[in-house]
């Protein structure tokens, strides 16, 4: 496994003809073998994050890649690139001498339907046989399988003053709101001031 101490985060993008980047993915590698873990976790995007950087501290060597983040621009969305992105993060783990890429993913459709159980949701699929959601479908095409929910991946509290500026919503009344892109609703808390929104992605597994 060659390079790993330079390699431990990674990026990738595509640029336009004007130069203009359209396209970005980040992954890191982490040590999913090491003592107390061995299983990916209920928290998903954000403790993945949390063991990678304490591997890097502690100089544990890596044994698996983890996606980060894939992003297109809305203007340039529609013409593969994700695929592009996700077979680039592929080829730069196997070239670095890893076996596995693993990805948190955001399901891309899945705000459209924020009250249905993201279990549900991830199970759902076409007549072909492939994922009803776009993204893991994408994921599944690269010869990814569903592995798991991971029912805490990314949590966000925060002031209700913050979630009113992000949203444009009032948060004002107790319980659980719809926010436009969530993919689920967000827990409101106006005796406390407070508002968290604990997000489910589906944990993905990439034999290379």
């Amino acid at each position: 496994m060659r390079s790993w101490i330079s390699s431990r985060a990674s990026a990738r993008s595509v640029r336009n003809p004007a130069g203009d980047i359209v396209a970005h993915a980040h992954s890191v590698p982490f040590a999913l073998d090491a003592d107390g873990r061995g299983e990916l976790p209920a928290r998903g995007w954000d403790e993945v994050l949390g063991w990678a950087f304490s591997d890097l501290r502690r100089g544990v060597r890596p044994d698996t890649v983890s996606a980060v983040s894939v992003v297109v621009a809305p203007h340039a969305q529609g013409h593969g690139l994700s695929g592009r992105m996700l077979a680039a993060m592929r080829a730069n783990a196997g070239a670095l001498g890893f076996r596995e890429v693993v990805a948190p993913v955001r399901p891309s459709a899945k705000h459209l339907e924020p009250r249905t159980p993201m279990e549900e949701y991830a199970r759902r699929v076409r007549p072909d046989g492939l994922p009803h959601d776009p993204w893991l479908r994408v994921h599944a095409r690269a010869g990814a399988t569903f592995h798991s929910v991971a029912p805490a991946s990314m949590t966000v509290a925060a002031p209700l003053e913050d979630w009113r500026r992000w949203t444009g919503l009032p948060f004002d009344a107790a319980g659980d709101i719809e926010v436009p892109g969530a993919l689920v609703p967000v827990r409101c808390e106006p005796e406390h001031g407070y508002a968290v929104y604990v997000e489910p992605n589906v944990w993905m597994r990439h034999s290379l």
